[in-house]
């Protein structure tokens, strides 16, 4: 489970990439605790299916069947993901007189995106439309998965999560409680339903506001125009600065965010991901002494624009000079095609590109998926210095990382990144070029080994990833990039630790080296991660000897980020890095596949790594 040279985001696993899922603190209600609530009973609706066609009631249920209504949405991680979980449980109990239907109240989901997800998703059920989200309001649903269970009698028996197995950055191999299931199983036997209620985790339903909400929460008419806030004038220019790097067509955010409807169907959701600090994703704490020129953070005063239109109504207004990149677009200025329209992160078009395999590679449905390794010649003749590199998933659902390694002839080189590797890929990295001057280095005749891993999706796959160069002149040339770590292989995780600290020493750093960029990674289980510099000292110096450069508090295996400094910094001669890192191997950590076991170092997600990358440059004469 290894990591990329400088990735903004990520992560690993599909989760990962759920900007819109909500961070929930899931309540389970027991069978006796709420009986003062009256009895819901289903209501009349119409649906709209993806051709247009009105769905009811009796379309969806027939005489005497209980009905399960879930609520999904057609970019929602979450709900993509449980769609094959209700496919398998309607295909378990429709012949047992239980019908299902897939509600769509999204205001941004059109028809022809339902469609695509009906197609994409094979649903075995009717799916609908839910216009000016009627149904959502009369349900009173909030999130999308969110499931209502109505008994033979039309009456409400269970309403909230399908089960505990994908929750926000984590996912286990099996749901722990499968509360649909159980509470179908128990209204068929005639019993009471022993939880009815969960609290959906999910994304926030977009819904169009009513007049009367618009007017009650719109500005008074005498106010000033300028004092309303509109998408065009106050809030796309925020979303292109802080997210449309990423939420956009083909690139890692499960939806994009550079359109008017868009945007508006997501208000909410937007809303409380950055309050609370979850978007955009940045994890340096406050002990941190380093400055990062990557940092992540909305100010207070955009967080209150955003926080105002979303109450207001969500206002288009009108697109002005300096927001014309509302329009839909592939925001060219992050990158470049090349002549086929596909689009690279690089500064320009690449000099060379490699496909990782001369075919697809076929990724099986399920089960434990080894390291991967395939051997490219590059046909490089002379050393090559690469100013910019990129590797490209070919399908992002399947590939979990990718490492590069440059192995120079006659080399018995290792292939692991424990200490370094010329370049990977992890869910959410973002290619970044190198400064003027700083390049890594390609040895002369050196074939390129790639580590792929690929995690099953519960659906055969296939995937053909590529990697980019480009090159730069080595007369241009005056730093090398190297890449090292903090890294520590001798450790045990009791079962149930809550905080188990393991630290580790660096390598003494090269002479007149200077610090680019710091990228901790670990598993599920770890819980923060600290690089602390040391110098060295005369004796009778009263000079504090180390600081901490970095301080992750709250470490997330989802966003994987690296750290890159402001401008490089100068590291002292002798001196070296020290790692901290904890982890928690407890009930509590969500993420924790097994709190019973004792966990050691190793390769795969339940295990663990205590890994403290650095990217350094040394001057060319330094060799």
């Amino acid at each position: 489970m290894l990591p990329h040279s400088a990735p903004h985001r990520f992560i690993a696993g599909i989760l990962a990439l759920v900007f819109a899922a909500a961070v929930t603190t899931v309540e389970i209600q027991p069978a006796n605790a709420d009986t003062s609530r009256p009895s819901v009973v289903l209501p009349e609706f119409e649906l709209k299916d993806p051709r247009g066609l009105s769905l009811t009631n009796n379309d969806v249920r027939e005489d005497g069947n209980c009905l399960v209504v879930a609520f999904l949405g057609t970019e929602c991680p979450l709900a993509k993901l449980y769609a094959q979980t209700l496919t398998d449980l309607h295909d378990e109990f429709h012949p047992r007189q239980v019908s299902f239907v897939a509600v769509m109240s999204n205001r941004q989901d059109s028809l022809e995106e339902i469609a695509a997800f009906e197609r994409r998703s094979g649903l075995p059920f009717s799916i609908g439309k839910d216009l000016r989200n009627r149904l959502a309001d009369t349900l009173d649903a909030q999130r999308t998965p969110e499931v209502f269970l109505f008994d033979q009698n039309g009456e409400l028996r269970y309403r909230g999560r399908v089960d505990d197995q994908y929750g926000i950055g984590t996912i286990l191999d099996r749901p722990r409680r499968s509360d649909l299931r159980e509470a179908i199983v128990e209204v068929l036997a005639g019993k009471k339903v022993s939880v009815p209620h969960t609290d959906a985790v999910g994304c926030i339903i977009g819904r169009r506001k009513s007049a009367s909400q618009e007017e009650l929460h719109s500005a008074d008419e005498d106010a000033k125009e300028s004092d309303v806030v509109t998408y065009h004038q106050h809030i796309n220019p925020i979303l292109q600065t802080h997210c449309v790097e990423c939420h956009r067509e083909g690139e890692i955010g499960p939806f994009a965010l550079d359109a008017y409807d868009e945007v508006a169907g997501w208000a909410d959701m937007i809303v409380e991901v950055t309050q609370e600090k979850r978007m955009p994703p940045w994890h340096a704490g406050p002990r941190s002494t380093a400055k990062f020129r990557n940092e992540r953070t909305l100010s207070k005063q955009e967080l209150d624009l955003l926080a105002r239109w979303a109450d207001t109504g969500t206002r288009e207004g009108q697109p002005t000079t300096l927001t014309s990149r509302d329009k839909p677009s592939t925001a060219e200025h992050f990158g470049v095609r090349d002549e086929n329209g596909r689009y690279w992160q690089l500064p320009r078009q690449p000099d060379h590109v490699f496909k990782i395999t001369p075919k697809p590679v076929s990724i099986p449905a399920t089960g434990e998926v080894k390291y991967r390794y395939y051997r490219v010649d590059p046909g490089f003749k002379k050393d090559v210095w690469a100013s910019a590199m990129q590797l490209r998933p070919g399908n992002r659902s399947v590939v979990h990382h990718i490492l590069v390694f440059a192995r120079e002839p006659g080399s018995s080189q290792r292939l692991h990144a424990q200490r370094g590797f010329l370049d990977g890929y992890v869910p959410g990295y973002r290619a970044i070029p190198l400064a003027p001057g700083y390049a890594k280095r390609i040895p002369a005749c050196s074939e390129l080994i790639f580590q792929v891993h690929y995690t099953p999706t519960g659906a055969p796959q296939e995937d053909l990833s590529e990697f980019a160069i480009v090159e730069a002149e080595e007369s241009e040339i005056s730093h090398e990039i190297r890449t090292d770590s903090i890294v520590q292989t001798r450790f045990q995780i009791p079962p149930g630790d809550s905080n188990h600290e393991v630290t580790a020493r660096g390598p003494v750093f090269p002479p007149n080296s200077q610090l680019l960029a710091l990228m901790p990674h670990m598993h599920v289980r770890g819980k923060s991660f600290e690089y602390e510099m040391h110098t060295t000292r005369s004796w009778w110096s009263s000079q504090k000897n180390s600081k901490v450069l970095l301080d992750v508090p709250q470490y997330d295996f989802n966003w994987q980020t690296s750290y890159i400094l402001d401008k490089p910094m100068p590291l002292p001669e002798g001196g070296r890095f020290v790692g901290r890192a904890t982890y928690d191997n407890s009930e509590k950590n969500l993420s924790n596949p097994d709190p019973t076991a004792t966990v050691r170092w190793g390769d795969q997600t339940w295990e663990e790594m205590m890994i403290g990358y650095y990217h350094y440059a040394v001057p060319r004469s330094n060799d």
